[in-house]
């Protein structure tokens, strides 16, 4: 019997989800108690696959069960499949109502607090029925989370001149920075300031590898300007809003929180002379997989925000 018929006649759906769940779990004790059944079902299912394929696919170990280069291969496959299905019924629900339904999505949490959360308040205002769920990681992060098919697309910073083969990117638009202080600090009443009239003041700033931490060195840099001492370093941009509120500190901050965050009044934007960098935003999709209607839908509003953003 050929392998492809051996696979339409006695590989089983069921069972491969079995096989995901035995993994993640490292044994069949605790995947027969996440699937609520008992362990010889489980063990019935592994065996099915087994001979099915001729091959061993599980290996055990003293830390439990785990999948060997057989298994590994046969999940990577079965994750592409169970995404496709995933894939399918979205598309139709989305045909039998183009209201409802769930999107993923990855991004950093500056753009989910920012860019994305206002493309989200456009759409949800729209189509109330649909549920969004965001999936928040640093940048370098984020591909491999849509690579495993962890969510429907991203919206990221461009990290590096190397992008994925595997994914589809497309540009957005250029996050630009600026200096900001709160709306009772004495700097948010000049017209002029340059970077130098700043540097003894009490700056917050992200860890210096933080992407906004590299925007601000290179900007003290191309100033001739040392890098100045920081009184607080704190990556999360919510804490450096809140220390910014009292009235004492300075940052910087992508233009997408000050334009879109909830927080914007409690912020003032200084006229510093010298523009600084700009980094690129782009959105992500996964190379050879269908778009689904409401992906494409968040697409186009992101473009369409995008492209008002830059006007």
């Amino acid at each position: 019997m050929q392998l492809t018929d051996r696979i339409g006649r006695r590989m089983k759906l069921h069972d491969l989800h079995v096989l995901m769940v035995v993994t993640q779990a490292g044994s069949m004790s605790k995947a027969a108690a996440l699937l609520n059944t008992g362990q010889p079902a489980i063990s019935r299912s592994i065996a099915d696959l087994e001979r099915a394929l001729g091959v061993r696919l599980l290996d055990r170990n003293r830390h439990g069960i785990a999948p060997n280069a057989y298994g590994r291969a046969l999940l990577d496959g079965a994750t592409v499949v169970f995404d496709d299905l995933r894939q399918t019924v979205r598309n139709i629900e989305f045909l039998a109502d183009p209201t409802i339904g769930e999107l993923r999505v990855g991004c950093s949490v500056f753009l989910a607090t920012s860019f994305v959360a206002a493309v989200i308040d456009r759409l949800s205002r729209r189509y109330p029925r649909i549920c969004f769920r965001l999936v928040t990681a640093q940048v370098e992060a984020l591909p491999r989370e849509l690579i495993e098919r962890n969510v429907d697309l991203m919206i990221t910073r461009k990290s590096s001149p190397v992008e994925d083969d595997r994914l589809d990117y497309e540009f957005l638009f250029d996050e630009s920075y600026s200096v900001a202080v709160g709306a009772k600090n004495a700097w948010a009443r000049r017209r002029r300031v340059d970077l130098a009239d700043l540097i003894n003041e009490p700056w917050v700033l992200p860890p210096p590898r933080h992407p906004t931490g590299l925007v601000a060195a290179e900007a003290f840099r191309a100033s001739g300007l040392d890098f100045p001492p920081a009184a607080v370093i704190a990556e999360p941009a919510e804490v450096r809003i809140s220390l910014l509120a009292t009235g004492r500190f300075i940052s910087i901050f992508p233009d997408s929180i000050l334009r879109f965050s909830a927080r914007h009044p409690e912020l003032k934007v200084l006229p510093v002379k010298r523009p600084l960098s700009r980094i690129p935003v782009e959105i992500a999709t996964l190379k050879n997989r269908t778009i689904s209607p409401l992906v494409q839908l968040f697409i186009d509003s992101c473009r369409q925000l995008a492209k008002r953003r830059t006007k």
